[in-house]
């Protein structure tokens, strides 16, 4: 059987084509999106995590990773789980652990889209700090007033005047001036579109105006307060300068450059989901919320309770746990594999001495080369982390449980575990494997 024959059976993919103009070059993009009708199918692309799945080796040394993960799953009660870890820019591990869809007996692969949650505020930085490499952002330019980025009409019906303040920076780094624990607008699009006298859903620019129209908590740039309207304005930044949609700039300008195909905004209800993306279940399932959207329906809230959408920039990306890490050693700083980014800018995102806060993009760093982001939402979970040791790695999973504030802490715990009894790591990369020939990576 070769290989698109076998792929057919796997997968009943939509692969579409749009061609984009964007500072005087075309490019190319791919979208694996179960609807999609902006452009002409192309299924001679294949995406990294549907190639990896056909892997079927087994390396002795790396059987301890399947008994760690197989305990961890199973002791606190994961329905599914993606894992892919890198050693040296090489893609040396991934597999799927559990169930993508409990109802339909369908097992969890390197091949499933997860939701990221807030990894996706990685992803953005990535993308802004790039603006800035090509110069066409400044990290000090401001955001707000007439003289800012954002200056539309709509914008300027400010009192407070330190609005005007509000830099680049100052959102990378989550000290643009607002209140994070007191308030999150972009999670509470119903009261939004209420307030503003407007058919819900509330768009990002309604969200905009109406936090704009109090007061902001501190002064720009002298208190850390985590923020996802910050990161949701520098989608909007992204979509000013480029002209493009924010997800298509991040597709053409980040992934598809990495040969990564398969990475999205996801959507929020189950049957808007993507063809190879997982069920996702809250140990909460019994709780139900009214949908973003007005409609006024109770939905569980993983599946219509969070606008997945709206939020894309700062929590919406659906991603597969392979090509995650290919992004990683895209942008970890060793020499193993060539950066997206400079050295000079990926220092800057990773070391405090520039930010009131320890990272830019990334949830923290701890000072001695390990760097880390975490992702939470009903029904899913997700930390990656970079260590100094040339190792990367990522776990998906499709659940969130009862010890939702401590799963990550358990999760590192068990990674460390994994990197610690693993003795001997492949010299393969499966970032370069190829089904059509495996005999000949079988040799590698």
């Amino acid at each position: 059987m070769n290989w698109s024959t076998k792929m057919r059976t796997k997968v009943l993919l939509t692969i579409g084509l749009i061609v984009l103009f964007f500072f005087g070059e075309i490019a190319i993009t791919f979208s694996f999106k179960q609807d999609d009708n902006r452009v002409d199918a192309k299924p001679d692309i294949i995406p990294l995590s549907f190639k990896v799945a056909d892997y079927n080796a087994v390396e002795p040394s790396l059987k301890i990773i399947d008994s760690i993960m197989s305990d961890f799953i199973e002791r606190f009660g994961i329905i599914g789980a993606s894992v892919s870890i890198a050693k040296e820019g090489r893609l040396v591990y991934s597999k799927g652990f559990g169930m993508a869809d409990k109802e339909m007996n369908s097992p969890a692969g390197p091949e499933n889209l997860f939701r990221i949650a807030s990894v996706s505020k990685l992803i953005t930085a990535v993308a802004i700090m790039k603006l800035v490499e090509d110069e066409k952002l400044s990290l000090n330019q401001k955001v707000f007033g007439k003289g800012g980025i954002l200056n539309d009409s709509i914008y300027l019906n400010y009192e407070d005047v330190r609005y005007e303040n509000i830099t680049i920076t100052h959102l990378l780094d989550h000290t643009a001036g607002w209140n994070g624990k007191k308030s999150d607008p972009v999670f509470n699009s119903l009261y939004v579109a209420r307030l503003m006298k407007i058919k819900p859903p509330a768009t990002m620019p309604a969200i905009i105006q109406y936090t704009m129209s109090k007061p902001l908590d501190f002064e720009p740039g002298k208190t850390y307060s985590y923020s996802n309207l910050g990161y949701c304005i520098l989608g909007e930044i992204i979509e000013k300068l480029t002209g493009m949609e924010y997800e298509d700039y991040v597709q053409f300008a980040i992934l598809h450059p990495l040969g990564i195909y398969d990475m999205h905004i996801g959507r929020s209800f189950y049957d808007q989901r993507y063809l190879n993306e997982v069920r996702y279940y809250d140990f909460e399932r019994d709780m139900l919320v009214y949908s973003y959207n007005g409609s006024m329906d109770l939905v569980p809230a993983e599946y219509g309770g969070n606008p997945i959408e709206l939020i894309g920039a700062a929590g919406g990306w659906v991603a597969s746990a392979p090509e995650l890490a290919k992004l990683m050693v895209a942008i970890d700083g060793y020499d193993s594999r060539p950066d997206i980014l400079s050295k000079a800018t990926i220092d800057f995102m990773t070391n405090a001495k520039y930010h009131t806060e320890n990272a830019i993009g990334w949830r923290a760093t701890d000072g001695y080369g390990t760097w880390w982001r975490t992702g939470t939402f009903s029904g899913t979970t997700a930390l990656i982390m970079r260590h100094q040791n040339g190792i990367n790695w990522v776990v998906l999973l499709n659940t969130t449980t009862d010890k939702r504030k401590q799963i990550h802490q358990e999760l590192s715990r068990t990674m460390f575990s994994v990197i610690h009894n693993v003795r001997h790591w492949p010299e393969y990369d499966l970032f370069n494997f190829d089904p059509d020939n495996e005999h000949l990576f079988a040799k590698q």
